[in-house]
């Protein structure tokens, strides 16, 4: 496996390179063949491919692509802030002893769990930065239903969200079957079973899923939004922005569905859900203290 190691950036050369995947660990099959597990380093989705279809990015072109990330995720951030001080004047105008007293946020809080270390570390930030209250737990797929039930009870979120890395079997064309999904059916029993913790959809709502996850089964099991309706690819931050609407919209008022999904990066193809209410409540009057 000499070129490539645990920890490179490369991209798939069978692919154009469109993805920046990080190598997580090298096997090598029982015929011999040297195989990379890969996983993307912007998108929810795990790959396995061998070591010479593969492509080390140079560190200037990873430079760049970080560069490009963050600019990007700051823009975005950048409307989020500008949406907020309009909603906000809204509440307040015309009510002058509400703007003398003053007010404050008391947004939804959030429970994440996620099965990739790097895009939960990733998320956190990416909450304080929006002033969202949020706990988040590094939990494999595969494990995150068996823990479900204890981190709810613990922390009794308002919002929970369970991702991590997902895609579809190679070679099939079943997408209706959750078998030839990698972790969709760890989503699905997860999201029951926080159903049983929580019935209603008003007051615990869901976020399940990742890149080209089962999206139907993962709504049917009790989800409020989920991914990837058209199979296709999301982006780390896509939860991160579907959180933040749901807990800045009030909870007088339903979440205009067209207004949070194009509000994440994926957008429609990626992102789908159903009618839900806001988290958002708003305090009065603001301590001086």
């Amino acid at each position: 496996m000499e070129g490539i190691k645990v920890g490179d950036i490369v991209g798939r050369i069978s692919y154009g390179c469109d993805i920046f995947f990080k190598v997580v660990e090298l096997t090598v099959s029982k015929d011999g063949r040297k195989n990379a597990r890969l996983k993307g380093l912007d998108k929810r989705l795990c790959a396995t491919a061998p070591v010479e279809d593969l492509r080390k990015f140079q560190p200037a072109e990873v430079a760049a692509f970080w560069h490009s990330f963050m600019t990007r995720n700051h823009e975005h951030m950048k409307r989020i802030f500008k949406r907020r001080e309009l909603d906000r004047q809204r509440l307040v105008r015309g009510n002058d002893e509400v703007s003398r007293l003053g007010t404050f946020d008391v947004p939804g809080s959030v429970l994440h769990i996620d099965g990739d270390g790097d895009y939960l570390d990733l998320c956190l930030t990416t909450y304080r930065q929006l002033g969202i209250p949020a706990f988040g737990y590094h939990i494999d797929e595969e494990k995150q239903p068996g823990v479900i039930t204890e981190l709810l009870q613990k922390h009794r979120p308002d919002i929970l969200v369970l991702t991590g890395h997902d895609g579809i079997e190679k070679n099939t064309s079943n997408f209706a079957d959750l078998n030839n999904y990698h972790h969709s059916r760890f989503f699905v029993e997860a999201v029951k079973k926080a159903r049983l913790y929580e019935k209603s959809r008003d007051d615990l709502v869901i976020f399940a899923g990742a890149c080209q996850s089962h999206y139907e089964a993962i709504l049917e099991a009790g989800a409020n939004f989920a991914s990837s309706p058209h199979r296709v690819l999301i982006h780390t931050f896509d939860p991160v922005f579907v959180v933040e609407k749901i807990a800045y919209t009030s909870i007088y008022d339903y979440i205009s569905l067209k207004e949070i999904i194009a509000g994440t990066i994926t957008g429609f193809p990626g992102i789908g859900g159903i009618e839900t209410r806001g988290k958002y409540r708003l305090g009065l009057p603001k301590s001086p203290y």
